[in-house]
């Protein structure tokens, strides 16, 4: 027992050199290897470490994706409406969000009425505006830069024509 905590420090040759040294192993009962290693080591002690047994790792299981009905009445809700004006209140524990709102009146009109989805979501924005609830519907996506270019280029072509100067530009307006 007193020679287990022994393995856990240094390496095989450290422990057989300090037997030898303290004249437990005597000089011809060293190793065949000790000599060699002595003469010969290596750049790096080589540490023996016991592989950690941990379960949960040895199993990576894939998380199978959740989605739930009202997912896709949020998205779309998002989609169109955005995020709104102002950031959630999460400091109020009874704060019910506007999407929220929006996604009970959407399942109140589905389970009274069968209508398809398009008339159902502009319904329950219809009901929720009944209720004083204002939805404002999501600024166009921004233009792109190249889009905006050819915008600009054809706005600069028609002043031009306008002002019936030529599209050289500078060589013919200053001569």
């Amino acid at each position: 027992m007193a020679g287990s905590r022994l393995t856990k420090f240094g390496t095989v040759f450290t422990r057989v050199r300090d037997l030898v040294h303290s004249g437990v192993i005597t000089r011809s009962e060293k190793p065949i290897w000790y000599d060699v290693y002595a003469a010969f080591p290596p750049k790096r002690e080589p540490l023996h470490m016991k592989p950690c047994a941990a379960p949960f790792a040895q199993k990576v299981q894939p998380v199978a994706e959740i989605f739930y009905p009202e997912d896709e009445v949020k998205a779309r809700f998002y989609e169109q409406y955005g995020m709104g004006p102002r950031p959630l209140d999460l400091s109020k524990s009874n704060f019910v969000s506007t999407c929220q709102k929006f996604v009970d009146k959407y399942s109140d009109l589905e389970g009274s009425e069968e209508q398809p989805d398009a008339t159902l979501f502009e319904a329950s924005a219809r009901a929720l505006l009944a209720e004083g609830i204002l939805l404002k519907t999501r600024a166009a996506p921004p233009v792109s830069a190249g889009s905006r270019d050819l915008v600009l280029e054809l706005k600069l072509s028609d002043m031009m024509a306008e002002h019936q100067l030529p599209s050289t530009g500078s060589e013919e307006t200053s001569k």
